[in-house]
């Protein structure tokens, strides 16, 4: 727990920058706001005390901490401020005067540190969110498919903002609040040593029958956020699948499954709330408690004559205030609890690494001059089942190569070994005789386009997409790069024309306008080596011919890897490789492989007939 406290607290730094003046800050607002209620005992004396003595004080006096220093520096204000001749309402005036100037800088050192707190919560905040965000983008495609998409998001939002707190209420801890009590207790002891040592004695006990509600809140805390994260991840997934859910009548169940989380996650709050909320009633009562006892034993003093009754009731006014920094202490110990629970679970992203890495020594990939060649490659998602198993395949500069087969045979995972989304399990992807691990990652693809079935859009305008393939690009580029498309034509029908916003993920495009966009944004890359995976097999009839005319001028004089079951798209290609349950079943032209009529011509065969 300590270790994960101290890196978030990391996200802090440089600490220094906010504690010192944090510090200062804090110790002023203390000082003043103690003074506050000091002033209660000139101001009560100077109402009722007739035997009160104004001693004309022309030096400042040498500060002691008791009600005489205190006193003599009021009357050093008093002859400064009116001379010698003394006048009841005008000391009462000084003493409102003294009184509004302390409340004034106490407050105004307190919002002080209040904003040095702001300034490190949320610049903590920022850098802690970009840290996560960047983790997340740089890790390997592998990642996405073994962690909820939903809980990713609860860690990067939900779980952040409690952490914040937690790095916040460390300079509360370690600074404000002690401040506050040691000047009361600085007050208190000046007034009466024996009422003080009473508040001594009882204010431990305070803070260990609140302590011990506080500890039990840590695990529950974190229970909570990973419930969390499972309400954000079926939110996410019924909002991207609500045609599903409304096509297979599946709003009940889904909303049954929402609400057995909610209510879990809503028990566990409860259950948190049912602890941190009894801290501050607990302490209220037992300082009310306190105070009944205080007045039977102070009173006895002050009946005594030990104890002046003005010094009394600042006495009972200064205990009652020291209850409240006590609480906060206390309370935030929660919060820090609560954060250091959420820390865990944001650690697990921030300490993530791709399984992916580029060497230490990897160079710049600066395009194929012969070959792509995968050499013997084997792999496996999980490491029991391999989905490639010994495939040999050479791609030549300038050559279309189509991969076939039977859904589930291994055509996309072979597709995604050559930009190094994953890493062969065996066997090498070469370029030029060189393994791809020699090459940076982000130089490799940056030569590379991949137009696949499943496309990919954001919440942007036309053009705003179409740029993620060469942001600097002008909008006459992009422009060009959409008639070759076939996408310009619609395009100008929009709307607003290029500035149209599509909407979240291009609903507001039909497959075949998003399917174009997305043609657009690979030409506009211009890539050395395309990868199209089924770019046309979710469209109607008129929508394929415009998009294959589309793909047709993309792939010219490219490198390129198609993977399709339509014979439009392979019918051109230089080689077929026909791909069954991860092995090379056959491999030829188009017209070599019907000749064969092995399992090429079978499936040629069903797509004629259907």
């Amino acid at each position: 727990m300590f270790k994960t406290y101290l890196r978030l607290l990391g996200f802090a730094r440089p600490l220094g920058r906010y504690i010192v003046p944090y510090f200062i800050f804090a110790a002023l607002h203390a000082v003043f706001n103690t003074f506050n209620y000091a002033m209660i005992i000139p101001i009560l004396n100077a109402m009722f005390e007739s035997d009160f003595v104004f001693t004309p004080i022309y030096t400042f006096p040498e500060i002691s901490l008791n009600a005489e220093g205190f006193n003599l520096v009021l009357c050093y204000i008093y002859t400064w401020v009116f001379g010698e001749e003394f006048d009841h309402v005008r000391f009462l005036m000084m003493l409102g005067g003294v009184t509004v100037a302390m409340n004034f800088l106490s407050n105004t050192f307190r919002y002080a540190a209040a904003m040095t707190v702001e300034k490190l919560r949320i610049n903590s905040l920022q850098r802690m969110r970009d840290e996560m965000f960047k983790r997340v983008v740089d890790m390997n495609v592998g990642y996405f498919s073994e962690q909820r998409k939903g809980d990713i998001m609860s860690k990067i939002t939900q779980d952040v903002m409690v952490v914040q707190y937690c790095i916040t209420n460390t300079l509360q801890v370690a600074f404000r609040d002690p401040f506050l009590i040691i000047g009361y207790l600085t007050l208190m002891i000046g007034i009466s040593w024996q009422l003080s040592l009473f508040a001594v004695i009882f204010l431990p006990i305070v803070g260990v029958v609140i302590g011990s509600i506080v500890k039990r809140l840590r695990h529950p805390a974190k229970r909570g956020q990973e419930r969390m994260g499972d309400m954000v991840s079926v939110l996410d997934e019924t909002l991207s699948g609500m045609k599903i859910v409304k096509g297979y009548n599946a709003s009940g169940f889904i909303t049954e499954k929402f609400k057995s989380l909610n209510s879990h996650f809503s028990r566990l709050m409860l259950s948190m709330a049912r602890r941190q909320q009894l801290a501050s009633p607990m302490s209220e009562f037992l300082g009310i408690t306190a105070v009944a006892v205080i007045l039977v034993f102070g009173g006895s003093l002050v009946v005594d004559g030990a104890l002046q009754g003005a010094g009394f009731i600042a006495f009972i006014a200064a205990f009652s205030q020291i209850t409240r920094p006590l609480r906060s202490f206390i309370d935030q110990f929660a919060n820090i609890n609560q954060g250091v629970a959420a820390g865990e679970r944001i650690f697990t992203i921030i300490d993530a690494r791709s399984e992916v890495k580029d060497k230490a020594d990897a160079r710049e990939f600066e395009g194929i001059k012969h070959n792509i060649e995968l050499k013997n490659v084997h792999f496996s998602y999980d490491g029991s089942r391999e989905v490639i198993n010994d495939i040999s395949i050479e791609i030549r500069k300038g050559e279309t190569v189509a991969l076939v087969g039977a859904s589930g045979g291994g055509k996309s995972t072979l597709s995604e070994l050559i930009p190094r989304f994953y890493d062969v399990t065996a066997g090498e992807v070469l370029f030029d005789g060189v393994d791809v691990k020699e090459y940076k990652q982000e130089s490799l693809r940056r030569k590379m386009s991949i137009v696949a079935q499943e496309t990919v859009l954001f919440n942007d305008t036309i053009e705003g997409n179409i740029l993620m393939g060469r942001p600097d690009a002008t909008h006459e580029e992009v422009v060009a790069a959409s008639k070759i498309a076939n996408a310009h034509s619609f395009i100008m029908e929009s709307p607003e024309g290029y500035d149209t916003n599509i909407g979240d993920r291009g609903t507001k495009l039909s497959g075949g306008q998003r399917q174009r966009i997305s043609i657009a944004r690979a030409v506009l890359k211009n890539p050395e080596i395309l990868i199209l995976d089924e770019a046309t097999s979710a469209l109607d009839t008129e929508s394929e011919k415009l998009v294959q005319d589309a793909l047709t001028k993309l792939l010219k004089g490219r490198t390129s890897i198609v993977i399709a079951h339509r014979l439009s798209t392979i019918y051109n290609a230089d080689r077929i490789y026909v791909i069954d349950q991860g092995r090379i079943a056959e491999q030829g032209t188009h017209h070599e492989l019907l000749a064969k009529g092995g399992i090429y011509a079978h499936l040629i065969e069903m797509q004629s007939f259907s």
